[in-house]
């Protein structure tokens, strides 16, 4: 069954990059963006979150809060928050990605002949009463945060 927009977002517990439990169903009572990345560090994910980071002054100012989530460890998402000044929270999802699962975003994917499981390129927002308002199923990394702000209107 696919997700749709007003449909209750998938509740999940997953560990921060201090490998800190963050549980969404905390954060109601404000909007969060869910985005889902395949790999800390590589050119399209590293576009994806400094565009997040460039904009983080007007999620910031409308109380938006930004969970990223891949499958990378703990040690890895740390490296990769320092090394991009990244202000928001990285969530690990290791395999079998359950919470991806339930969000349609971990499955079969194809590069260069090969087939492989793997996190996909999503991304969610969710209001203030814990429904998803918004999904993007085909993301462009470098302008994602620039296309939610504006389609919230808060650009």
């Amino acid at each position: 069954m696919t997700l749709q927009i007003g449909d209750p977002a998938p509740d999940f517990t997953l560990p921060n990059e201090k490998e800190e439990p963050v549980t969404l169903s905390s954060l109601k009572g404000q909007r969060v963006v869910i985005y889902f990345y395949p790999k800390d560090a590589t050119p399209g994910c590293t576009k994806e979150a400094c565009n997040f980071r460039d904009r983080w002054d007007q999620f910031e100012a409308h109380g938006i809060r930004v969970l990223g989530i891949s499958k990378d460890n703990a040690a890895s998402h740390t490296r990769f928050i320092s090394k991009q000044e990244l202000p928001f929270t990285l969530l690990t999802d290791v395999e079998p990605c359950v919470v991806a699962s339930a969000y349609e975003s971990y499955g079969l994917k194809k590069f260069m002949g090969r087939e492989y499981m793997g996190m996909m390129r999503h991304t969610f927002v969710v209001d203030a009463q814990g429904n998803l308002e918004l999904i993007y199923r085909k993301v462009k990394a470098e302008v994602m945060a620039d296309q939610i702000l504006k389609d919230l209107g808060l650009s």
